[in-house]
């Protein structure tokens, strides 16, 4: 059976449970297999063979991928998706070796909307579930990041899915984080994670609080602790309290306790649904500057509780990447995906810096000495280039799908049967501010008569073109569509899937040496960038200010990219931009990538 023939097939809904209703809610019986490539490799197998791996893609395409080896495979998933917030989220983006008390270097890239149609949003997240059920393990958990929002509908979808008798917990975060003060309602200043298991056999290790200082018995012998414990050499043998201590030692040992025994091991209170932990300070190393960026604390709890050394973790909105660099350094694999570029380039940046803290303490956890599963893949589900040329771009996606070009309208890209088209997002993926040229074109006083003459029926046919979307695009653009009093008909074609031959390539530009044994970025040109910071008016001195990270696979084999330099400098640091080409260096293959997590790619023969 070819690829494109595998199909997937789940358990219907069991009759007689509640379940939530909405407007045109679909049932998600199935899905198709779909394709990724590899793309980078970085480190090596573990010694099992194993390699983590991170998808870029929509997270319904990546996980219907992972079922064909990973059904039933999952051990622990964490998911932080969309809160349906109503807000857009941005990223600021600071030049490099700017003082950080400078604003005047910094300037704000949207990252992602999250502004849903309760229907479309409902839908989103029940076959996302349904995908999440199938991959996990028998004794598998997953907990499910959300806030006020949607909390309750989430929770009523999740026991549909999973079943009411596997809900465990509703745990309560309180962030301890700034809100908004309001007179018409307490602050709202916490998170939930709603836990659920697979099934009633499911894995789970009870968790102590870290703080001891309050125990009754800690405060009474204060005096005789050492590392939270009392040892036989130093102990209140005169309090009879500790008689009882004494009498459960000898009673397990069968001698009189001495030396360095360990009579008393202090451990804090059994943890609770109630967790206070600060969310990420924006000076602390760990702050990655991703916007809604979770604190490796709260993933510790998380991970420690519901699964074991080994065990394979799972993100699909895995955003800064938090839950992988912490599975990482708590010696379990993983598995991440996220539709964001930039996500997948800030994790891959914050997992190569985690593999070399790995390297620092033996390639093992800081405390139990657990292996660290350091190796790791990253996949497009997709194949696909771009490029920064968008007249040429256009007129390619014009010609694949057979449209009329309409080179001199300043609203529509072309027309297809009887359809206006716009094409959005040809280098990245398309959001709400790509369809603000529509949107400010408008002929308002036009549209206005058309609708007041058909009031009940769309005045526009509208088709959207683009290269992935973020899957909230056609409701943003309706809402915005009803907010100006006008009815459509909009639908959207993903190219990624209908058209996957176009070859799109990118127009940032840079300026590569080799000489004397040595490779030497010249200049780099991203594009899209210094059109942003020269809106932003900004002057830039130095090349180097611009770039993220540089990475270099000496011995490319031009199709996976195994970057044997990893150049990612830490905060207001720059790029060496000059590195040492080593013996038996053959075609080299060298990555820049911007402030945008746009990267620039090319290849030299040494």
């Amino acid at each position: 059976m070819s690829k494109e023939q595998e199909t997937y097939k789940f358990a219907e809904p069991i009759k007689g449970y509640p379940e939530l209703r909405w407007r045109g809610k679909r049932p998600f019986t199935g899905t198709p297999y779909y394709p990724a490539q590899l793309k980078e490799t970085y480190g090596e197998p573990d010694e099992d063979g194993w390699m983590n791996k991170l998808y870029w893609g929509d997270n319904l395409q990546v996980m219907s991928h992972l079922l064909k080896e990973y059904r039933g495979q999952v051990n622990l998933i964490y998911i932080d998706p969309p809160f349906d917030s109503k807000a857009d989220y941005k990223k600021t983006i600071a030049l490099r070796g700017k003082k950080a008390e400078s604003d005047s270097s910094n300037f704000e890239e949207k990252q992602y909307g999250d502004i849903w149609t309760n229907d479309e949003y409902l839908q989103f997240m029940y076959e996302r579930l349904i995908l999440c059920r199938e991959l996990l393990s028998d004794t598998g958990s997953i907990y499910l990041h959300c806030d006020w929002h949607r909390s309750h509908v989430l929770r009523n979808i999740l026991e549909e899915i999973f079943g009411a008798n596997n809900f465990r917990n509703e745990i309560i975060w309180e962030n301890q984080g700034a809100w908004v003060n309001s007179d018409s309602w307490f602050p709202r200043r916490h998170n939930s994670l709603l836990f659920f298991s697979k099934s009633p056999n499911y894995k789970f290790n009870v968790l102590n609080d870290d703080d001891i200082s309050g125990g009754v018995n800690y405060n009474r012998w204060y005096d005789y602790v050492v590392n939270n414990r009392i040892y036989a050499d130093n102990a209140p043998y005169h309090d009879s309290r500790f008689t009882t201590y004494v009498n459960q030692f000898e009673k397990n040992n069968g001698r009189k306790p001495k030396g360095k025994d360990i009579i008393v091991d202090f451990k804090g209170s059994v943890l609770g649904s109630v967790w206070y932990i600060k969310v990420v300070d924006p000076k602390s190393p760990e702050n990655v500057s991703y916007p809604t960026q979770k604190p490796e604390a709260l993933l510790e709890r998380i991970i420690k509780a519901s699964s074991n050394p080994g065990d394979i973790v799972f993100d699909c909105f895995m955003g800064s990447g938090t839950t992988q660099a912490v599975a990482m350094k708590l010696g379990r694999k993983f598995l991440g995906a996220d539709i964001n570029l930039g996500a997948i380039q800030t994790t891959t940046k914050r997992l190569v810096n985690r593999v070399k803290e790995c390297a620092k303490a033996g390639m093992t956890d800081e405390k139990n000495q657990l292996p660290c599963y350091t190796g790791f893949e990253v996949y497009n589900v997709n194949d696909y280039d771009f490029f920064r040329n968008e007249l040429e771009a256009k007129r390619l996606i014009i010609e694949a799908l057979g449209m009329q070009a309409l080179p001199e309208n300043n609203l529509w890209d072309a027309e297809l049967d009887g359809r206006m088209v716009a094409i959005l997002g040809i280098n990245r993926i398309a959001t709400a501010a790509e369809f603000s040229k529509i949107v400010n074109n408008i002929d308002i006083a036009d549209w206005t008569r058309r609708q007041a003459e058909t009031p009940n029926k769309p005045i526009e046919q509208i088709t959207f073109v683009c290269m992935g979307h973020d899957p909230n695009l056609k409701a943003l653009f309706l809402e915005e569509m009803q907010k100006l009093g006008f009815k459509v008909d909009l639908e959207i074609v993903d190219i990624l899937r209908d058209k996957k031959d176009l070859t799109f390539k990118r127009d940032s530009d840079a300026y590569i040496k080799l000489t004397k044994g040595k490779l030497t970025v010249k200049e780099f040109y991203p594009m899209n960038l210094l059109q942003k910071l020269s809106i932003e008016c900004q002057d830039v001195e130095d090349w180097r200010e611009l770039v993220d990270s540089i990475m270099i696979d000496w011995n490319y084999d031009g199709t996976t990219f195994s970057p044997a330099i990893t150049d990612v400098p830490a905060k207001n640091e720059m790029v060496k931009g000059e590195y040492e080409i080593p013996q038996g260096a053959g075609s080299i293959h060298v990555k820049i990538t911007d402030l945008l997590s746009e990267s620039w790619e090319g290849t030299f023969e040494v």
